[in-house]
């Protein structure tokens, strides 16, 4: 697997790991406009054609928000969302991001446990953020 910069030809597959990953996905049109945002940085982990993972954020000023982390329903417990978060991190910090940010759902100890393992910390919640009904935590992480 190798990561590229998103590409449009990418967004049909993303769209498909998006419903297999997320109760409320996003769609594939609401990608399009990540692709050519200047703010926006997203990777596509591909194999060949096939796109296993992807990720991506926002950079304002010397923070990063990253607003999709997800891998491919065949694909996941292999480790590769930990390759896909190191990958973000260190575009991030080329980028001369200083801090960056996520929310996850409370509920989801995989992802929670992933991003505690890099050094994301809880520093708040939102409550009922996913579908008016689940909390999402607020996680930070210091480069």
């Amino acid at each position: 697997m190798r990561f590229v910069r998103l590409e449009f030809k990418h967004l049909s597959q993303m769209a498909e790991i998006e419903r297999e990953a997320f109760e409320m996905p996003w769609t594939e049109n609401m990608f399009i406009p990540e692709v050519e945002d200047p703010s926006a940085t997203y990777v596509v982990g591909v194999r060949g054609e096939e796109v296993i993972c992807y990720g991506g954020f926002h950079k304002v000023l010397d923070e990063a928000h990253i607003t999709n982390i997800a891998v491919k329903s065949t694909e996941r417990g292999r480790g590769i969302g930990g390759f896909l978060l190191a990958e973000l991190i260190s575009r991030a910090r080329n980028l001369g991001v200083e801090r960056m940010t996520l929310e996850v759902r409370d509920g989801n100890v995989p992802a929670i446990k992933l991003y505690e393992s890099f050094g994301f910390k809880v520093e708040g919640v939102r409550k009922k953020y996913y579908d008016n009904k689940f909390d999402a935590l607020i996680m930070w992480l210091t480069l």
